[in-house]
């Protein structure tokens, strides 16, 4: 029943955890002041649900007292098929494209035949790393 009107103890709550969220680094000042006012205003359990989505642990006590309907799994998009198939992929096809520009510039883009699989090189660590 996620349509139990919020109590101010169940409001309060929330605020914390969202301020253990702002300790933990999980949020920033700014996203944590935009929903805190949203818990502020919120009337029923259900408009606390889309704020703690993206959050782990510690939910709110109005999220795990079973008054909130139950929550899918969201995949992020580093664990989509297709993102982890072209962070794979990304360094090979960037040579390939490389050597193209190469054959086709006769050599006159050889910097960007070598600069460029660096950089996608670096970018698809980087991403590896988050």
């Amino acid at each position: 029943m996620s349509d139990m009107l919020l109590s101010d103890a169940e409001r309060q709550d929330a605020l914390d955890v969202l301020e253990e969220h702002v300790r933990t680094g999980r949020l920033d000042i700014d996203e944590y002041g935009s929903r805190s006012a949203k818990v502020t205003a919120a009337k029923r359990v259900s408009e606390l649900i889309p704020l703690f989505d993206d959050l782990p642990s510690p939910r709110p006590s109005a999220l795990l007292n079973g008054a909130a309907a139950p929550q899918v799994p969201v995949m992020s998009g580093g664990d989509s098929p297709l993102a982890n198939f072209l962070t794979r992929s990304a360094v090979p096809i960037a040579i390939v494209l490389a050597v193209v520009v190469l054959i086709l510039s006769r050599g006159r883009l050889l910097i960007i035949s070598v600069a460029l699989p660096l950089v996608v090189a670096m970018l698809a660590g980087a991403r590896r790393r988050r």
